[in-house]
């Protein structure tokens, strides 16, 4: 696959992600899970502004200028602080819309991420160094997922840690 192939896959991935994000966030009954979606819908929106222009640069010139790509997400750290403001709301909500858009969203942000991390073993200079950044911010974005899925889900999970025993009541 040449770089120009390459983008216009990740444009394909990445409209396929945003308007899940967009579905997600205009269908959610809860505040927090549209707030979530909205922001990686956004993040996904800003991708696809970043490609269509390494597209059109490659086109005009036969190269591309690897630009930094920032995402909108907070760190971790102040998702995990900002989950426990939803504690209450989520025990007496059900959630079940919610769980399967977020399973949805997973399943297309690995097979995303993985498409990227493809292309970044087998493009050269540029390509590679670009589609690592979205790599990253992919990887970004399946923690952000997973780490919803496993609070609202209430599996005893924290990031693929096992926080606590459901069994020992």
């Amino acid at each position: 696959m040449n770089l120009e192939e390459a983008i216009t896959t990740a444009l394909e991935y990445e409209t396929r992600i945003r308007d899940l994000y967009r579905v997600a966030a205009a269908e959610s009954p809860d505040p927090a899970a549209r707030r979530v979606f909205g922001a990686l819908g956004d993040d996904e929106e800003r991708h696809l502004a970043y490609l269509r222009r390494r597209l059109k640069e490659w086109r005009q010139s036969g190269a591309i200028t690897v630009e930094a790509l920032e995402s909108v997400l907070p760190p971790m750290t102040a998702v995990r602080r900002a989950a426990g403001s939803v504690v209450a709301t989520l025990a007496e909500a059900d959630r079940s819309d919610e769980k399967q858009m977020l399973a949805k969203a997973l399943r297309v942000e690995k097979e995303t991420s993985a498409f990227y991390a493809r292309l970044v073993d087998r493009l050269p200079g540029p390509g590679r160094e670009m589609f690592a950044r979205f790599v990253e911010i992919e990887n970004s974005h399946i923690d952000a997922v997973q780490f919803e899925l496993d609070f609202i889900s209430g599996t005893g999970y924290w990031f693929d840690f096992k926080e606590f025993d459901m069994e020992d009541g």
